[in-house]
């Protein structure tokens, strides 16, 4: 230690304001992680709820397209009519505490049936619907699932950066501290036996 640094009061004033930035700046850091990891348990809870309302929503849809193939036949030609949706505009983002979250601006075609009332019935229809709304949910999960991923990401990011704080950069400042502290009173000891040796002299 003594090699690498001048026991100065200059150097003990740097060091401590040092610390002192060092500890901030891990608490900001673990007060950012804190909020991410929140942010991120609703994200995944929402998206939880949303996995499971796409299953039903798929399996309902599925059920339907099958009885209405019993019924109706092949539906492929019929499915061919359905025009393709292109909805999906631009993707906008929200900061949470730094990190970029995307926000999907999607606008919804209008469900109108693109096929013929008399080859079609209302088990496709209820299909069509289905497909329709597990779209919609798709899209929703994908913005969820991106923010949930680019969360943990920074989760993981700000971790880091406070274990090297804490287990670092802190520890070492404080050993620092403590050694220029340690050398400056040994030297003002010195100083003050000096001084009293001088005047003891002085007096004889």
């Amino acid at each position: 230690m003594s090699t690498q640094i001048f026991a100065t009061k200059g150097n003990l004033m740097a060091s401590k304001r040092s610390l002192e930035l060092s500890s901030m700046g891990y608490e900001l850091l673990d007060r950012k992680r804190n909020i991410l990891i929140r942010e991120m348990m609703l994200l995944l809870d929402h998206s939880k709820q949303l996995r499971s309302q796409i299953e039903d929503t798929y399996k309902n849809a599925y059920a339907a397209l099958e009885r209405a193939n019993l019924t109706l036949g092949a539906v492929g030609d019929i499915s061919r009519a359905v025009p393709l949706d292109d909805g999906v505009g631009r993707i906008r983002f929200r900061s949470v505490m730094g990190v970029d979250l995307p926000m999907v601006d999607y606008e919804e075609s209008p469900r109108e049936l693109a096929y013929g009332f008399h080859r079609s019935n209302s088990l496709l229809d209820y299909a069509y619907q289905c497909f329709c709304e597990v779209k919609n949910m798709t899209v929703l999960l994908a913005e969820i699932e991106n923010s949930a991923f680019r969360l943990a990401h920074a989760i993981i990011k700000t971790q880091r950066r406070a274990n090297a704080l804490k287990n670092v950069s802190i520890p070492r400042l404080k050993g620092v501290v403590k050694y220029i502290t340690d050398v400056l009173e040994e030297k003002e000891r010195e100083e003050f036996s000096r001084l009293k040796v001088i005047k003891r002299q002085k007096q004889q």
